[in-house]
């Protein structure tokens, strides 16, 4: 029993911070470009390595 009291405030606190990083990354703009990288890599550079 004393296990649950230290286990769901454990849990409620490692949800609430994943909540919080989701809203930072929409926030921040992570996730305004979904298209871009994959069209990237179909793109040829003429660079000359």
């Amino acid at each position: 029993m004393n296990g649950i009291l230290l286990l769901i405030p454990f849990a409620l606190g490692l949800g609430l911070a994943g909540l919080a990083a989701f809203f930072w990354a929409v926030r921040d703009g992570q996730f305004e470009d979904l298209d871009g990288a994959s069209m990237r890599i179909l793109i040829e550079d003429d660079r000359d390595d």
